[in-house]
């Protein structure tokens, strides 16, 4: 049962037994040599902690808004595609977990089932992340309903012009169910006036997900968005790019307090939360964690693997010697040399027969 796991490490050896070799390397895996997605836990792994001691940490809130929602943590749960491979109940297990939590849940438009049976499955507000599949005309028509379903926000991804070279899929000869028969041609011809043009029809507060430098933090600023998502897709897309981590401060300073910062890649323990926040995201989004969580108990996997998260973010708190998340700030960070290798198990030293599954 979920509730008899007391870390995310048993959830995650839970979650490989459960899942195929195809559905887990989908998952867990990036681009070419995933040197994207090792950066993201390497530049997690390259920031230590500076404590305060004699601090009254009794009562600790961890606590957040963000576009106007009350989040139990400042943890929402990223965009998946092909949900359905990872539980059969697929967006709706995700919708119910984030409202059984006190979490915002953001459902991919190439996730089953219907955005309208996945909104209507809890009653905690949703953002909707759009993959451009057709022209203005398409995209329009989605959006008329994802309106009428109710959805508090539009994410528009835009890091996947072309699709990324993953290898560990590849040499699976297998493809996500939302990656079958999907052109990319609309999306390879994404530009900022084409954002303007959603961004209008949508009428919602806006999200842009995708972003990775100064330059377009400042140019999506000017072009009226609301949320900057610092993502790399979770290294799955280009290779030897940045860690999120890292390009967190450039693109801090690009937006000058204009929109909300949010931000994925490689977060996986309570601790790689708050550094984000530290640095000057005001929620981070949770992905692969969120997969694994899904795959080893459903909804409850989930629930409980959120649960373990906030566990691990108050204990930080606390011997940080802060009591509320708006106390974090840079000087409670310092740079560090890791310890060892990054890989997407690094963050969990007590895997059985090695680090590597």
């Amino acid at each position: 049962m979920a509730l008899d796991f007391v870390t995310n490490q048993e959830i995650i050896m839970a979650a490989r037994r459960n899942l195929s070799d195809n559905v887990w390397h989908y998952l867990t895996g990036g681009a070419e040599s995933e040197t994207t997605m090792r950066r993201n836990r390497f530049g997690l792994d390259s920031l230590a902690f500076r404590p305060r001691v004699l601090v009254d940490v009794s009562a600790i809130d961890a606590s957040t808004t963000f576009l106007g929602q009350q989040l139990a943590i400042p943890v929402m749960l990223a965009p998946i595609g092909s949900l359905q491979s990872i539980t059969p109940a697929g967006g709706v297990a995700v919708a119910k977990a984030a409202e059984e939590f006190g979490t915002v849940n953001f459902v991919s438009s190439v996730t089953q089932p219907s955005l309208e049976e996945i909104a209507a499955a809890s009653r905690n507000p949703k953002i909707f992340q759009l993959y451009v599949q057709g022209d203005l005309k398409w995209v329009g028509n989605l959006l008329t309903r994802v309106k009428q379903a109710g959805y508090s926000a539009l994410c528009l991804t835009v890091d996947t012009a072309h699709y990324g070279h993953r290898e560990r899929q590849m040499m699976d000869r297998w493809l996500p169910p939302s990656r079958r028969g999907v052109g990319y041609e609309y999306r390879a011809g994404l530009t900022w006036e084409t954002l303007d043009a959603i961004k209008e029809m949508a009428g919602l507060p806006f999200i842009l997900k995708g972003v990775a430098t100064a330059e377009d933090a400042a140019l999506a600023v000017a072009h009226g968005v609301g949320t900057i998502y610092v993502s790399n897709h979770g290294g799955r897309q280009l290779d030897h790019g940045r860690a999120t981590i890292d390009m967190l401060p450039e693109i801090v300073a690009a937006v000058g307090g204009k929109a909300d910062i949010l931000l994925d890649g490689g977060i996986v323990r309570g601790s790689d939360v708050l550094k984000a926040i530290a640095l000057g995201a005001h929620a981070v989004a949770i992905g692969k964690l969120q997969g694994w969580g899904l795959a080893a108990a459903g909804q409850a996997g989930l629930v409980r693997l959120l649960e373990i998260l906030k566990s691990e973010i108050v204990a930080t708190m606390g011997l940080l010697g802060i009591t509320r998340l708006d106390q974090l700030t840079r000087a409670h960070l310092d740079k560090v040399q890791p310890l060892g290798p990054a890989h997407e198990m690094s963050a969990f030293p007590h895997m059985p027969g090695g680090q590597l599954l």
